[in-house]
This record gives C-alpha cells, structure tokens and sequence, in this order.
C-alpha cells in the first residue's frame, strides 16, 4: 500500500506541489507540463507483458533507459524545455521509488 501511494503521490501531488508553490504566474501551464511527462509511459505497450508489478521500469523500457534520463538530465539545464525535463525526472524518481520496494 505505501509504495502504491508513494509512487502515484509522486506523480500526480509532487507536479501540482511544484506548479502552485514554485510557479505563481504561470501555475496551470506548468502543472499541465509536468503531468504530461507521464506519456513517457506509452513505452511500457512495447513490453510483454505491457505491466508487470515486479519489474522495474527504470533501464527497461526505452524511455526510462539511463540514455534517456540523461537528456531529460540536459532538459533541465535548457531554459526552453527546462519544465518538461523536470517533469520527465520526477517522473523517474517515482519510478525509481517503486522500483526500491521491488
């Protein structure tokens, strides 16, 4: 149960924690960008079986390969794509949280 809600906190209530605290202006915008790194899951339709509780999608699935997480890494340093690298790292951190319960 704590790692179900560990990992879905992370990726729903940390993204909306961030837009409301850290970006006033701008707030919807901003959580809609860092919600929609989520779609990096569309690769797990690539694996057989397309979810398994046990299997740590962190350097199994392509978008969530350590070649990945360093661009998402180099999103961040980019002013124009900084947002949707810090969505695509939180995301990889929640996946990274489940996967210390495996």
């Amino acid at each position: 149960m704590l790692r179900h809600i560990l990992h879905y906190g992370i990726h729903f209530i940390v993204p909306i924690a961030i837009g409301l605290f850290f970006f006033k202006k701008d707030q919807l915008k901003i959580i809609l960008i860092l919600l929609a790194s989520m779609l990096i899951d569309l690769d797990h339709l690539l694996a057989n079986p397309i979810f398994d509780s046990n299997r740590c999608s962190v350097n199994f699935h392509p978008l969530h390969s350590y070649w990945a997480i360093a661009i998402y890494l180099i999103l961040t340093y980019l002013k124009k794509t900084r947002i949707l690298g810090l969505g695509l790292l939180i995301h990889i951190l929640a996946d990274l949280v489940d996967c210390a319960f495996i």
